[in-house]
């Protein structure tokens, strides 16, 4: 377990509720409503916000309205708006939208990639190196996404070096910060820190992200022993909103609110106000009629200074 010396003083989070929390949504939310959610999530001072897809409308209709959301937005010194985009024309449609930074994915295991995006992983990346190129060329920021590196639906477990062969060739085209995703959510402590701490050897300047899904409860037991291995870029999505079209089984992404409540515990610094984040959950979860996956939205509002527990001279708990 990590201990007070190992925990970093700053977590910088990537809200990616507006994308990965909406994608699978039946029912359309509308414009209007994609908007709001994101300026509250603006409000509460997160500062890397992915906002849309700018994948097929077929493939994702839910995020089909991209552009206008973007247009809409209010721009913000400091906040930095991304969108996932598959191919040149969803750079295109990304460029036109004026965002910050694009991202890419692909997957650890073949048999996931083609599932997904209907490419090897050698076909993907040589499909994206081009991107790359080019998202640079335009001076936007590029993440990449590695999908399923903790476990893969369709051919199991992963090992930690197919891991690092596909990041170190996922690297080499100069992308800026990469994602390891348990997308279906079987990660346990000791594969985060095996995984993250292999790659982390061989990353370069490159950021390191993990993207947890918290299908087994462990997303936030993972948040701490990523500490150990130098990890200090999360993913998280407000509500616990999410999961994966091509995962079966995968729950929501980790909750915005339940990394923030357990990281103001610890005394770790994000610049993200835990009220603010609740506030554009509760909206959002309102527009879409049901119950929240966060765990703290679930249990209520919790004053830790109220609620704090006195001791006597002989360490017993006094009420």
């Amino acid at each position: 377990m990590s201990t007070r010396d190992h925990w970093p003083r700053r977590v910088r989070i990537v809200e990616v509720g507006p994308r990965d929390g909406l994608q699978n949504e039946a029912a359309t939310i509308p414009t209007a409503a994609k908007v709001r959610f994101i300026e509250l999530l603006a409000d509460a001072g997160l500062a890397d916000i992915e906002a849309t897809s700018f994948v097929s409308p077929r493939a994702v209709p839910q995020l089909a309205d991209g552009e206008a959301v973007l247009a809409a937005l209010r721009r913000r010194a400091g906040l930095r708006y991304t969108a996932l985009v598959p191919n040149a024309r969803g750079l295109e449609r990304a460029l036109r939208a004026r965002v910050q930074g694009v991202a890419l994915f692909t997957a650890a295991t073949d048999a996931f990639a083609e599932r997904n995006i209907r490419m090897s992983v050698a076909e993907s990346l040589a499909a994206f190196s081009p991107l790359a190129t080019d998202a640079h060329a335009a001076g936007l920021w590029v993440r990449g996404y590695l999908s399923v590196c903790f476990g893969c639906p369709y051919s199991g477990a992963v090992a930690p070096t197919t891991v690092l062969d596909v990041a170190r060739r996922f690297l080499d085209l100069g992308i800026d910060e990469l994602a390891l995703a348990d997308t279906i959510g079987v990660a346990t402590p000791g594969q985060v820190q095996a995984v993250a701490g292999l790659v982390r050897e061989h990353i370069g300047t490159a950021t390191l992200a993990l993207h947890c899904h918290d299908t087994r409860g462990t997303a936030l037991a993972n948040v701490l022993a990523a500490f150990d291995v130098g990890v200090t870029t999360f993913d998280a999505s407000a509500a616990g909103l999410g999961g994966c079209p091509f995962a079966p089984g995968a729950s929501g992404n980790l909750a915005t609110e339940d990394l923030l409540y357990m990281l103001d515990g610890m005394g770790v610094e994000t610049g993200v106000q835990l009220d603010g984040v609740a506030a554009a959950s509760r909206y959002l979860l309102g527009v879409l009629g049901r119950p929240p996956a966060s765990r703290y939205l679930q249990a209520g509002r919790w004053d830790r200074g109220a609620a704090a527990v006195v001791t006597n001279a002989s360490g017993q708990a006094k009420g």
